[in-house]
């Protein structure tokens, strides 16, 4: 189970972001992109889910180009962005359930009270997500990596962002579990986080190297 970036390139207008990006990443790594603000992080990941198209070079699951396998790389992948993709119109615990029946993987009523504790919203799993506060709207949308283990590359947009000391915790004890258990994660984050892998690597998209 291999993910492989080869000779990845961004442009947005006339100016470049990153160029000749080449990665390959695992079973049981964990990878953090870095760089500062406007490098391209956010890009890289999109393009590492093929929701954007890269300016040159491909991304590959396995081996194959995932624009010529995209139905089979999505069922093997868990993206979350910047955006925490909970509907306001649903209480948190529908988000939880829907969020799971789309992925392939549903889960019971029971299972989505059960993630929101352990993140600490079992008081707010019947309230409507819109009057959650940032940081509880982005803990919705993590509860769903507890139903992740099928799903073996996690692609994770600044999931720290918003969240308490606890909260950090937890989630930090989530993904470590993934990947003792053979994942793939590729994150984004500005806090200093400890995640047990296989193998830790760290991108620096502002140097262009891994460091």
């Amino acid at each position: 189970m291999t993910l492989q970036v080869a000779g990845l390139a961004c442009t947005r207008g006339e100016r470049q972001l990153f160029s000749n990006v080449n990665l390959e990443i695992q079973a049981g790594d964990a990878m953090h992109v870095a760089g500062t603000n406007g490098s391209g992080k956010t890009s890289l990941l999109r393009m590492l889910c093929g929701l954007s198209a890269p300016a040159e070079g491909e991304v590959r699951w396995n081996g194959v180009d995932i624009r010529r396998s995209r139905e089979e790389f999505g069922s093997q992948l868990l993206y979350l962005g910047h955006a925490n993709g909970v509907k306001d119109d649903l209480i948190a615990w529908e988000n939880v359930v829907i969020a799971s029946v789309l992925s392939g993987h549903p889960v019971s009523r029971e299972e989505a009270y059960d993630a929101l504790e352990l993140l600490g919203l079992d008081h707010a799993a019947d309230l409507p997500t819109r009057s959650l506060s940032q940081g509880q709207r982005k803990r919705v949308a993590l509860a769903r990596l507890q139903f992740g283990r099928h799903t073996p590359l996690w692609i994770l947009d600044e999931p720290f962002t918003a969240l308490d000391v606890q909260a950090v915790d937890t989630l930090c004890a989530i993904i470590s579990a993934h990947l003792l258990q053979g994942g793939m994660v590729i994150y984004t984050t500005h806090q200093e986080v400890t995640l047990n892998a296989r193998r830790f690597l760290r991108f620096d998209l502002t140097q262009g190297e891994l460091c």
